[in-house]
């Protein structure tokens, strides 16, 4: 099986990349645009322009059964972007659409999207995980473009008969991460006092590796086909159990302040950071049960093991 894999270069690509280069008979091809990276040998490169409806894509797709599509313009909390949703589009939708058309065109017969729970939400009720079949709610630009990019495919592949596979993650962690799941990390193991003590929510979480696993059983599985699939570790966190969890993981104890949450929602509204505690004191789960049942498929790494993980990547990254 040949692979072609977008978004080598970022958090998830990375850990699909190191698990494709481990499976005997799997060829890779990455995509690689602007400055040449260092790739592992085996590795073949197609270099491309960018994401766009312009790009042509012949030459990265010969010979191409599977794409497994990880690239994209990713959600950021400053957007800045004049028009988000147009920004978005252009590249999770339209892009996205252009790259499925050309891989039918290339005789590919599988094309895997990396999409987003966004298209789900944002936020669960209590004993209510989102589900695949759910209808979307989308609730920012990044997660509409997510959805619309999902609908997109599936209609390429009723006129086309590309078999098309959607994973929507949760939040992603792992060796390496960045962003807010690093922040708390580092004011962990700087024992800095954290004020969700009280909080008693539950959040879905996957581990980069739990990911990875469902992604390329998703790129060779005859029942993935047409679906639609939501992926996490199985084992839902409250965000005060993430922070004692990480703490173990980082050889330290956490200081945790049983602060109310409605005074954290009040403080986030005054301080204009009312999405950041919204993650953070909210709920968002997703229901697996699915897809266990479709494709006989367990999350190999546990939560533990993937806090470990991460946390050990953090600690020799503080050395460096």
């Amino acid at each position: 099986m040949k692979v072609l894999l977008t978004g080598a270069t970022g958090f998830v690509g990375r850990g699909v990349l190191a698990r494709l280069r481990q499976e005997d008979d799997v060829q890779v091809r990455v995509s690689q645009r602007g400055i040449a990276a260092q790739w592992p040998d085996g590795v073949e490169v197609a270099q491309i322009d960018g994401l766009s409806v312009a790009q042509s894509w012949a030459q990265a797709l010969r010979g191409v059964d599977v794409v497994i599509h990880c690239a994209g313009r990713v959600h950021v909390m400053d957007e800045r972007a004049a028009d988000p949703l147009a920004e978005f589009r252009s590249v999770n939708v339209e892009a996205t659409r252009h790259l499925a058309q050309e891989a039918a065109a290339a005789g590919v017969k599988r094309f895997v999207f990396v999409s987003s729970i966004k298209v789900n939400g944002e936020e669960t009720a209590p004993g209510l995980p989102f589900t695949a079949d759910a209808a979307p709610q989308p609730q920012d630009p990044y997660g509409q473009s997510k959805l619309e990019a999902e609908q997109a495919l599936f209609a390429v592949a009723a006129q086309t008969g590309l078999e098309v596979v959607v994973v929507r993650p949760p939040l992603v962690y792992g060796p390496g991460v960045k962003a807010n799941f690093a922040s708390l990390m580092r004011a962990l193991q700087r024992r800095l006092p954290l004020p969700f003590g009280a909080i008693d929510n539950r959040r879905s979480l996957v581990a980069r590796d739990n990911l990875v696993d469902l992604l390329l059983l998703c790129a060779q599985h005859p029942a993935a086909a047409g679906q639609v699939f939501l992926v996490s570790d199985g084992e839902d966190l409250s965000t005060a159990q993430l922070c004692r969890g990480l703490s173990k993981a980082l050889g330290v104890r956490p200081r945790l302040l049983p602060v109310p949450s409605g005074l954290l929602h009040l403080l986030g509204l005054l301080t204009g950071r009312s999405q950041q505690v919204r993650r953070l004191l909210g709920s968002l789960q997703v229901d697996i049960s699915a897809t266990r049942r479709q494709l006989g498929w367990i999350p190999p790494v546990s939560v533990e093991q993937a806090l470990q993980e991460a946390a050990k990547e953090f600690s020799q990254e503080q050395k460096r």
